[in-house]
Order: C-alpha cells, then structure tokens, then sequence
C-alpha cells in the first residue's frame, strides 16, 4: 500500500492551547521518543507540574519554552500506517501573522483553534481569512479546553456554527469541526467518552482520512523550466532538454505546447523522468522534456499547453502579504520572483483594501504582517495564472533588488 503525505499547518490565539494539541498529537500517536519524553516530563517537573507538559514537545525554542509562547514556525514530522504528516506549526500572536502565511502557504489542511470559553475571536476570523486568502482547501476548527465548559455540546455548536457560517462566506470550502480537550486527550487520537454526542471523527483520524490533493488531470499543465540540458553525448549528439518540476496538471508526449512568455507552440516528443523515457507525467514529478522545434528556451520560461496557457502580462494586480520590517509602497522598485523566472518591477499602487491594522480607505504603505492589494507593472512580461485556479503559477515572491531580501508574499488576482 502507499502511503501518501499530508501537509498541514495549526494556527490559534495565544492560549488557546495550540502547542498542546500538537504535543497531545505527537504524544498519543506514538510519534515521541523516550529521551524527548523523559526531557518533557523532567522539565515540567522542574516547574511544580504533576503531569508532564505536552505543550514542550513543541515549544523546542528556549525563548519560547521561557515565555510559554511560540515564536517561530516550527515543522514537525510523523507518521501512521495510513499517512506521513508535515506540520507546520504557527504563533498565534497578530504580530506573527506573516509566519502563518509562510506555514500555510504550502499545506493541503489547516487546524485553527479555539478557546471554547472565548468563542471565536478576532484573530480566529483573521486565521479563517489567511486559510480562505491561501486556498488552503480544508480546515479543521477545533474546539478546545471542553473540559473547562463541562464537555458542553451547546458550547461547542455555538463556536461551530459561527466559525463555519464565516469561513463559507470568505469561501473556505470545506470546514470539519472537532470538539476537543487538548490537556486531557479527548478527541485528539482517541475519542472521548465524555462527549458521547459527538459522532464525528477524531483530529487525527480526521488527518488520516482527508483527500490529499486533486486530480492533476483536472489543471492545465505547467511546467517551470529550471535548466537546459544538453549533454552533447555520442550516442545522443543532438540531445536537447529542459528540466523542472511540474507545478501543475499531467504532461504527455504528443502535447500541443506554447513556451512562455515568447508563446512560440511546439510539440513534447520526449518525457524523461528519473533517467528512463515515459511517456506521461505529472506534478509534482520532476522532468526533462524534449521538444520537437529548435525554439529559444532558457531557465525561467514556462511550458504550458497551447490551448490552456496563461496569460502573459506586465500589469499585476495582486494580494500580498507584507514579510519585512521595511515598508512597501508606491514607487518602489522590487524583484518579482515567479517559479523560475525573475523580473524587475515597480509598485504603481495600493488600491483600496484594508491592512492588518484595520486602516481604511488608501493606506500609504504596507508594513510588517500587513496583508492588502497591490499593482505591479513588472518591467517584463510574467505568465501568471490567477491565485484561485492555481497555487504554484499564481503565487511569486517580492524581494529587495539592493540587498535580496524578501519583502512580501502575493498572490495574484
């Protein structure tokens, strides 16, 4: 049997018990070694607890064990029979909302806690809104500290049904709720005999059972082009590849193609992956296509069906997430690094939005974890794809040409 992987990222307030549940997750699954165990249960015994803190398991940072926060994103890696898992964990704090994009922007499910006591929050609505931003494509609300509200299910349905009803209306597609007592185990790995109302799955059977990416057959082809191969060998004199990773959709020997951003259309007439000749592929495989006209390709370009191309532009209307410390704004010339290819470009605007800090109207810069609508006009031309139809051809990096710095994340629109 294959076993396949699941990509996910937790986010929630502070103190809402997120690195608890991580830990109880680690913990319960058997995904914990003895030393790490014995760490965990010396350490909170250290600090007067009975019980060992589970909440260590993730918070490894020393500053973040002192100050009983998480500060960074943290990966975590485990497994079951059925699934490998990458966990992203996040900080919960507004001020880190930028290291939630970072975690998401890669994961197929998102786990956005709550305070069952608190209800939803306006830093849940904020997690709802990077998961909807990110097409994260599903999210589990979890519903923690139930012990503290008597395993109430009427708690529970209230916090479920407001957080559902405004992820819908951001176009979250799908949300699974899960009431949970990270500290005391319920609903974690195994289910709870204190909420006998439930009949849903466990956070982790939920993990183990969800889809994991779509059909690759339902997305147009693409294929960022990293390198030219030509090894000039005697028996292949006239070889002539371009290697990448497939970002997207299924690539067959016989396809019609364009090369952009030149749109010259060709024919694929060979597939080479991991040394041998195949005659289809798929993301995110890495190949070396071959084609059938000698036309001018080199390292950014993109390989995209002729008839299922994007469009070509300089003018980029997008959403971003601003990572640095350093303001953006109007004037400013930046890098746009987009799969393969590297562009200059210039901000011409920041169009009506509403940043992190709730500035209305026309903000005159973006600042730190600030996340609102830019234009670009880059100063040549991108294939992009819009962010909704494609993850991978529809997101690209903003970084400072003087010093190479990432200044945002976007997506476009």
């Amino acid at each position: 049997m294959t076993v396949d992987t699941l990509r996910l990222a937790t986010a929630g307030s502070v103190d809402d018990g997120k690195s608890t549940l991580v830990g109880r997750l680690l913990h319960d699954s058997k995904s914990v070694l003895a030393d790490q165990l014995e760490a965990v249960e010396r350490a909170s015994a250290s600090r007067g607890q009975e019980a060992p803190d589970l909440a260590l398991l993730t918070d490894g940072l020393r500053a973040e064990r002192e100050q009983g926060i998480t500060i960074d994103v943290a990966h975590r890696y485990f497994a079951t029979p059925r699934r490998r898992f990458i966990l992203a964990d996040t900080p919960g704090h507004v001020q880190y909302t930028r290291n939630m994009v970072t975690g998401a922007s890669t994961a197929d499910l998102a786990v956005v806690l709550v305070d069952a006591r608190k209800g939803v929050v306006e830093q849940t609505r904020r997690h709802a809104a990077v998961a909807a931003l990110l097409r994260v494509p599903h999210v589990v609300l979890a519903v923690n500290k139930m012990d503290l509200v008597d395993y109430a299910e009427h708690v529970f349905a209230a916090v479920a049904e407001e957080f559902t009803a405004y992820a819908t209306e951001l176009g979250v597609p799908e949300v699974t709720a899960i009431p949970v007592s990270a500290l005391r185990g319920d609903n974690v790995v195994e289910a709870s005999a204190r909420m006998d109302w439930y009949g849903g799955p466990t956070v982790l059977a939920h993990l183990e059972n969800v889809p994991v990416g779509a059909d690759p057959s339902l997305v147009p082809a693409r294929l960022p082009v990293q390198c030219v191969i030509r090894p000039r060998t005697a028996d292949r004199p006239d070889y002539r590849g371009y290697a990448g990773r497939i970002a997207a959709g299924v690539l067959r020997v016989g396809d019609r193609v364009s090369v952009l951003p030149s749109g010259r259309t060709t024919r694929i007439t060979g597939i080479d992956l991991l040394g041998r000749a195949v005659d289809t592929a798929w993301a995110p495989q890495s190949v070396t296509v071959l084609l059938a006209d000698d036309i001018d390709v080199s390292r950014g370009d993109l390989i995209a069906p002729a008839d299922a191309a994007p469009a070509v532009t300089r003018h980029i209307e997008a959403t971003v997430c601003h990572l640095h410390e350093r303001p953006l704004g109007p004037g400013d010339r930046v890098l746009v690094k987009h799969g393969t290819r590297t562009v200059h470009a210039v901000v011409e605007d920041l169009p009506p939005g509403t940043g992190r800090s709730g500035r209305p109207g026309r903000p005159d810069r973006l600042g730190v974890n600030d996340i609102g609508p830019v234009v670009l006009r880059a100063f040549e031309p991108l294939p992009l794809d819009p962010y909704a139809r494609s993850r991978a051809t529809g997101a690209f990096l903003l970084i400072d040409p003087a010093d190479g710095a990432t200044l945002a994340a976007g997506m476009a629109g």
